[in-house]
């Protein structure tokens, strides 16, 4: 990974880095924080939105900063855990002053990073989250750049139904963002008269995935989906090619839209399904996207995915609030953010009055090819897409 230049600073406190730029003498940088994951389940994913921060403030700083002043970036190890986060905003707030603050990753851990801005009147921008618990606390300072769980599987429910299959299977972990991604799919399931024939959470995937695994082979569907994050979905595939079963058409959360999904499972990731709400395709016509792929590569020396595309684009976001309100004061850029109708590199950002992002759906790929391809909606690619199953 390309060196961080000179403005990178590893602190003796075990769980606290600083990322500071090189400033002029008498200039106040903005302090912006933030927690991230550098440890436990959600590492793969919050790396991805740790570069897009970083990549932010690096080209924020050389481009003068913001509002003449350079930003500085202070991140917190939460280590996938939520009973660190809420302490941790709470120390960057009231002991730091951080001017500013970022999302962690995951919808269970935005939930309680939230609580402790909220009380604060500092503005969120939940880069990476998508569960609906959060839209529904009558909070007046979160804003999601997330589409919504409930709508991630639109895309592959609706392939099943065109293609007449009839029968589909739900397995989720019980975690407020899988359970809102559950809820949508039976409903979206409803609208397109396909019947749910397996439909099961899980809370210790050592002890019941195995179990589940036996019971859905009995099922027969033709669509399984599995929502977990990526260890639970490779600890799955891997019970899966235990047993050589795999049905029609599969798909999983988070983990397929990692660019070394194929690496990582070899063969079987071919014609797996994934909902992305982003993806480092040049096809996608958003400004800034060709530019923002070439910069993080450059960067990290790894393509990106959607949350590093989040991350950024919520940076983006919170740059143009910050501009427009040409302070940092959390009423004037929470009013600019809700206002806002306009376009990211992850397509159109607008939320309604609740903070919910309203303004785009997922997209859907599938693994053709040793290749992610975009195939929903299919207008994104430049042919029409094969759909792939275990059969083909």
């Amino acid at each position: 990974m390309k060196n961080f230049h000179d403005w990178i600073l590893l602190l003796s406190i075990p769980i606290l880095f600083i990322m500071i730029p090189v400033c002029q003498a008498g200039e106040k940088p903005i302090l912006i924080g933030a927690t991230v994951s550098l440890e436990g389940k959600y590492v793969e994913t919050s790396a991805m939105i740790q570069n897009g921060y970083k990549l932010w403030v690096e080209q924020t700083n050389k481009q003068g900063g913001l509002l003449g002043r350079p930003v500085k970036l202070m991140l917190y190890d939460d280590k996938s855990q939520k009973s660190l986060v809420a302490s941790l905003y709470e120390k960057m707030i009231v002991e730091d002053k951080v001017d500013l603050t970022l999302s962690p990753y995951g919808t269970p851990l935005t939930m309680i990073a939230s609580e402790v801005t909220e009380k604060h009147g500092y503005v969120m921008l939940a880069c990476a989250a998508a569960g609906e618990q959060i839209w529904e606390r009558g909070y007046k300072n979160i804003f999601g750049v997330y589409a919504l769980a409930d709508r991630y599987f639109i895309g592959f429910q609706d392939i099943l139904a065109r293609k007449g299959f009839e029968s589909i299977g739900i397995i989720f972990e019980n975690t407020t963002f899988n359970i809102s991604i559950a809820n949508g799919v039976r409903g979206w399931a409803e609208r397109f008269d396909l019947k749910v024939t397996y439909d099961n959470g899980f809370d210790d995937a050592d002890k019941e995935l195995s179990i589940i695994l036996k019971q859905v082979m009995e099922k027969n569907v033709d669509g399984l989906i599995f929502s977990g994050y990526p260890p639970e979905c490779y600890q799955f595939i891997d019970l899966m090619k235990k047993a050589d079963y795999r049905p029609k058409f599969l798909a999983f959360t988070i983990a397929p839209i990692h660019p070394d999904f194929y690496k990582k499972i070899g063969p079987f990731a071919e014609g797996i399904f994934a909902p992305s709400q982003w993806e480092p395709d040049e096809r996608i016509p958003f400004p800034g996207t060709k530019l923002f792929i070439v910069d993080f590569k450059a960067f990290t020396g790894v393509m990106p995915s959607y949350h590093a595309a989040s991350a950024y684009s919520a940076c983006q976001i919170l740059e143009k609030a910050i501009i427009q309100a040409q302070a940092i004061d959390h009423e004037k850029i929470r009013d600019y953010i809700s206002s806002f109708d306009t376009i990211t590199i992850m397509g159109r950002f607008k939320v309604d009055h609740t903070g919910r992002q309203v303004g785009h759906n997922p997209i859907l790929i599938q693994w053709q090819n040793g290749k992610k391809e975009i195939v929903y909606p299919s207008k994104m690619s430049t042919s029409q897409p094969q759909f792939n199953s275990s059969t083909e």
